[in-house]
């Protein structure tokens, strides 16, 4: 657990640095003053099997202290212009199977337009009825088993990765499909049937969507 909180605390404040790279709605002289100058609002769900209401307190209390603030929320229904103004970014962890139009549009807008977005683990399963939001997260979860692995670092200078370490863990084995041409991988997974050769999974990436980037990791199912 401990390499997983580190590894996702690490990971969200890379994130931090490439959106305000791309997009920061305060001036400088804000984020002097202000502790918690980047807000992201993390959508969650009800539900024990991908637990985003647990998570979340793990990693609000990790960042909050590097001036990063986390909202939570398990309603679609924020995924509106109006709320969705408020923040800096937005972090989904959570099973939701299908968007709204409505939602659809305030959200792909949001991120296009030059915000961050930050789906992790379950969230390259959510919102199916929505090709384009599949094409934003840059893939779509397909199956997985469960297995102890190491996930390898292809970049290791990436400032998402910044003092990140590989480790071996337990998670489940992500495989994906319709996954994007314009995704950049930082981390892969090997997959393999025993007694056959492996191939790399991509299992950790970026890439960006309009002026706003993307930061995805398969990890988190514990």
């Amino acid at each position: 657990m401990k390499n997983i909180t580190t590894f996702s605390t690490t990971l969200l404040i890379g994130v931090a640095l490439l959106l305000f790279g791309c997009h920061s709605p305060k001036t400088a002289s804000t984020q002097e003053t202000d502790p918690h100058a980047i807000n992201i609002l993390f959508l969650g769900h009800d539900s024990e099997h991908h637990d985003s209401e647990k998570y979340m307190p793990m990693l609000a209390s990790a960042l909050y202290p590097r001036g990063i603030a986390l909202s939570y929320t398990e309603d679609p229904n924020d995924l509106n212009s109006e709320n969705l103004s408020k923040y800096d970014g937005l972090l989904i962890y959570a099973n939701h199977d299908e968007i709204t139009s409505s939602q659809e549009e305030a959200l792909l807008e949001y991120v296009r337009s030059g915000h961050a977005f930050i789906p992790v683990h379950s969230a390259s399963f959510c919102f199916r009825n929505s090709p384009e939001y599949v094409d934003m997260v840059g893939g779509q979860f397909l199956r997985h088993e469960t297995g102890t692995f190491v996930a390898y670092i292809t970049q290791a200078d990436h400032p998402a990765l910044n003092g990140v370490e590989e480790f071996s863990t337990w998670d489940e084995t992500y495989v994906h499909h319709k996954i994007a041409e314009d995704i950049n991988v930082l981390m892969e997974r090997e997959e393999k049937d025993p007694g056959e050769a492996g191939q790399q999974e991509p299992w950790t990436w970026t890439k960006t969507y309009g002026e706003g980037k993307v930061f995805y990791t398969a990890y988190g199912h514990d």
